[in-house]
This record gives C-alpha cells, structure tokens and sequence, in this order.
C-alpha cells in the first residue's frame, strides 16, 4: 500500500473537493483525511488530503501528471504531492544553549519525529557531545562577521549534498541570510522568546521580570528575510506572578521553547502547514 499527502490552494470556488475526491476515487485511492478551509477575505481555498492505495504499480509521478492535467490547470491550483515513501531530511543548527536540542534529540530518538538528521551544524563545539551521544555527525563551522559569507557556503555545500528538506534553528545565535533563505523560502524554522519587541536585548526575561510581567510566551516561525517577523507556525503562554524570580521566568521560557519548537516541527514534517501572504493555515 502506498499513501500520500496533497496540498492545495487557489482562489475559491464550486465543486472544487467534488473534483478532487471523484479523481481520487478513479485513480484507485482510499481518502483517509481531508479538511479545508477558506479564507474569505482573500477568497482563497486550502485543502489537506491523504489518501491509500492498494494497487502495487501506482506511481506517485503518473499521480502527479494526470492530477496536473485534469484539475490543477483547470482551477489554477498551486499544490503538492508528498509520498510516505520519502522521509523528510531534517539539519539542525545550534549554538550553545541545549535545552531545543536535547528535546528534539530524544524525541527523534524515540520515534515520535517522522524524520531523518542527518547531521547537526554549530557555530561553537560546546554541543558536541550531545551529538555524538546520539551518533549524529557534528559539523563545527565557525561565523563571525569576517568569514560570514565563507561559513554559508560550508553551510549550503553540507544541506545540498545532504538533500535537506528543511532547517531548524534550534537556538542557533546567528542571523541566517537571504543566501540560504532564498534557497529554503517557508522551510527554516526558528524559535524565540514572545517578548519581542517589548524587551528587545541580550536579558529579555530580565526586563521583563522588572516590569513584573503576568504571561510569558514563546514563538515558532519561518525564517524570512524580516528578522523574527516570518509566518507564526506555533505558539504558547505560561502565567507568571509576583511569586516567581528571574530563574522561573527562564526556565519557564525555556520549557515553552522545547514544546512549541517540537510541535511546529511536528507540523512541518507531517505536512500540515501552509503559508499564504506570510500566514499559515495549520490543520489539525
């Protein structure tokens, strides 16, 4: 049995899921999911569907061809065809705090990631023994603003001969440029702290912790070109008060950033993000 996931958008209009299960239906499949939603505003239509086929000689790229052909031109569709048999190939960059990257670690570790990591990428050798706990390959590239350019070529050459499907900054100190943006547009994942741009700095949970904030937060986004202002993937908040010091508060954050980091790399990887106009339509 062979499965596959499809991807749609384009503008709204009648009998679209009509055409797209009927044809699913004739070429032999099983639909297991579908959900869609439109956003009216922009009259545009979304659509998630996996569906199962039990025919030995389905081919995912005759699928492709006559899908092309008979639906997507016709209501102008962009889409994605993504098969089960194929598993995304998932580059971690990391500096030198280990919090997100022990998490996905151990998560990767015990199955519950439906992906492959290949290797780890770091701008310092601190977390290398992590790596190598887990027989993960470990490439040190060091960044600084002099060999800056040099480090992305490095960093390219390693996720192009690997075939990287997609990039997770899992608290890599560094600022990723339109070098490898350009090259994984919606496939760069970051997370941060969801006191920006209230308590910009190098001690947000500080300033905040001052102004005795009541909730603190953390975000999971695609990298783009506009620092920190990419499609929100996944959120979260925890409640503080009075009670709680300096130390709660970041371990606090610390604790969000794993589990929102994890979940939007979840989402990812099982493909049910989709980005339009820098916003994303998530389905569950």
């Amino acid at each position: 049995m062979k499965k596959i996931t499809l991807l749609i958008h384009c503008k709204d209009r009648s009998n679209i899921i009509a055409r797209v299960t009927n044809f699913i239906a004739d070429q032999g499949g099983n639909i297991v999911y579908l959900d869609q939603h439109v956003d009216r505003e922009q009259n545009i239509f979304f659509m998630r569907l996996e569906a199962e086929f039990q025919n030995s000689d389905f081919s995912t790229e005759n699928f492709k061809e006559i899908f092309n052909s008979k639906l997507a031109e016709d209501f102008k569709m962009k889409w994605r065809v993504y098969s089960s048999e194929s598993q995304t190939k998932m580059a971690l960059f990391v500096s030198k705090y280990d919090h997100c990257l022990y998490d996905l670690l151990g998560r990767y570790h015990s199955g519950e990631l439906p992906l492959e990591i290949p290797f780890i990428i770091s701008n310092h050798k601190d977390l290398k023994s992590i790596a190598d706990r887990f027989s993960i390959p470990f490439y040190h590239i060091p960044v600084t603003k002099d060999n800056k350019v040099q480090a992305e070529e490095r960093q390219l050459e390693l996720l192009k001969k690997y075939r990287i499907d997609f990039i997770v900054l899992a608290r890599y100190m560094q600022i990723v440029t339109s070098k490898i943006i350009s090259e994984y547009p919606n496939k760069i994942i970051n997370i941060h702290h969801s006191f920006l741009p209230a308590f910009v700095g190098a001690k947000p949970y500080h300033s905040a912790f001052k102004r005795g904030v009541k909730i603190i937060g953390a975000t999971s986004h695609y990298v783009t070109e506009d620092l920190d202002a990419g499609p929100i993937i996944e959120q979260d908040v925890a409640h503080v008060s009075h009670t709680h010091t300096i130390q709660d508060l970041i371990a606090k954050g610390r604790d969000l950033e794993k589990i929102v980091l994890s979940n939007a790399v979840k989402l990812h990887a099982n493909r049910k993000v989709m980005v339009y106009n820098n916003k994303t339509v998530i389905f569950s």
